[in-house]
């Protein structure tokens, strides 16, 4: 029965309003039962082609009926639209709305709640169907991360499935990378007069979530770039730090690339900027261990994650062929291939001679995860006081001799003794390109410089640009079959 007295006039238009619209999903399962004024659309069916192969149905929903009667805008309508926003390349929700209003078949395509007017032959006035800009934006900073997250992981999940069906099991090398995005504050307009521009002290009043941190940083120069040693600093100038801050976020991504079939995003994490590149590494590990349902055997990485724990985290005894592919990082003063281990995994000193393990301790401060260490000292003065003196006379031979303190795992002996010049590790890491990749097109999709102003906004849009390329991989996957 039809309460409103206007469509009880027109039952043409009414079953438009009123009827249960089906998910975005069953529209892509039934195109023949779409609406005329939906079917005869290209933009909509383009768009259905795209998001129609996801689980809207399973979509976790907030409760959408409010003590005041009025229906609330559904998240997947929502979360839909901004798809949407990404897709045709929209800047802002202004421009959202504005499309939407102008194609009224996206209206009732993404399930947004219809207002019934007789003026419009689709049955419903689709300025009043929509909330407002202010409305749009302010959902995208309250929407739970949780709900875009499911979208994106069933994004994943069709893809698995997809090469699950052509024999192919993906996931078994992973490349991991962040990207840096930029708040839009001023304190990131090198044009804008800041006194206090890298003050990590004083929060920029334009996002009261950013922080500050460095994009790249190294301690030498270039011959071209070395100035005149400064008078007031007896540093050398090939030596001064160099640095780009910026205050922001970071987006860290895991990517796998499957060998003729393209690459996607396995999983995604957005943190502030002043968190270090290693700090995505086990987060994202876990992610990918729950999407996968087990750990990759490679993984290939950049200097900036050369530790320990990532080789440690490859490595299995069952498997001597698995292992983390990254470059080698002069850190603690050792270049490659200088520091030696004994077929027991001892520490080699200078005169070439194994070094015992003295003891053991917990250590909590010299990497990002508590870990054991070992005191490795002077083969010629533990446990015993040998009669000869040191073959090389070691400069600390008068004292204790050379000692190493270092982690007791295997990660860290692996670390030196990968063969990176090896053909194995070479094809490894040239996946890594698939991560550039990755970035390259979400800077496409605006990641890098978003014009919003809060962090839960911009991770909720991370998510969303992250899920968008994962599905047009799944929709050119299915018109080339």
């Amino acid at each position: 029965m039809v309460n409103n007295p206007i469509l009880a006039r027109f039952p043409g238009i009414s079953h438009l309003v009123q009827s249960k619209r089906p998910t975005l999903q069953d529209a892509f399962r039934n195109p023949g039962k779409l609406p005329d004024f939906v079917s005869n659309c290209p933009s909509a069916m383009r768009i259905l082609d795209l998001l129609g192969p996801l689980s809207w149905a399973d979509f976790p929903e907030r409760n959408l009926h409010r003590n005041w009667g009025r229906s609330a805008i559904p998240y997947a309508a929502f979360s839909a639209a901004c798809l949407l926003k990404l897709n045709e390349h929209l800047v802002s929700m202004g421009d959202l709305r504005q499309y939407l209003v102008e194609h009224p078949a996206f209206i009732w395509l993404l399930g947004f709640p219809l207002v019934p007017s007789l003026r419009y032959a689709c049955g419903f006035d689709p300025n009043a169907s929509l909330p407002t800009e202010r409305h749009l934006t302010r959902m995208l900073r309250e929407a739970p991360n949780s709900s875009m997250q499911f979208l994106f992981q069933d994004s994943v999940r069709l893809l698995l499935g997809y090469f699950a069906s052509q024999g192919i099991r993906a996931g078994e090398c992973i490349s991991l990378d962040t990207k840096h995005i930029l708040a839009w504050v001023k304190e990131n307009n090198p044009k804008a007069y800041v006194e206090t521009r890298f003050d990590k002290t004083k929060q920029p009043k334009g996002d009261q979530d950013c922080k500050l941190g460095c994009k790249r940083r190294h301690n030498q120069r270039s011959a071209k770039e070395a100035q005149a040693t400064p008078r007031s600093n007896p540093l050398p100038a090939t030596g001064l730090s160099v640095g780009e801050f910026y205050w922001g976020y970071g987006s860290g991504t895991v990517v796998v690339k499957v060998p003729n079939f393209g690459e996607f995003v396995l999983a995604e994490l957005t943190q502030t900027f002043d968190q270090a590149d290693v700090s995505y590494f086990f987060p994202l590990m876990h992610k990918t261990e729950e999407i996968l349902g087990f750990k990759p055997r490679f993984g290939t990485f950049d200097a900036a994650f050369d530790a320990w724990y990532i080789h440690d985290y490859f490595h299995r005894d069952d498997d001597t062929q698995a292992f983390a592919a990254v470059p080698y990082s002069e850190k603690g003063g050792y270049k490659v291939n200088e520091r030696k281990f004994s077929p027991e995994g001892l520490p080699i000193c200078k005169a070439g001679l194994p070094m015992p393990l003295e003891f053991t301790y917990r250590d909590r401060t010299v990497s990002i995860i508590e870990h054991e260490r070992g005191k490795y000292v002077c083969p010629l003065k533990f446990p015993e006081p040998a009669e000869q003196p040191c073959p090389i006379n070691h400069e600390k031979w008068s004292k204790k001799g050379c000692t190493v303190a270092m982690p007791t795992s295997p990660g860290a002996r692996l670390r030196y003794t990968l063969d990176r010049e090896s053909q194995v590790y070479k094809d490894i890491y040239k996946q890594r390109t698939a991560v550039e990749r990755i970035n390259s097109q979400a800077y496409a999709f605006g990641i890098e410089r978003p014009h919003i102003r809060n962090g839960a906004a911009i991770t909720n849009l991370n998510t969303l640009i992250y899920t968008l390329i994962n599905l047009r991989l799944y929709q050119r996957l299915r018109q080339n079959r």
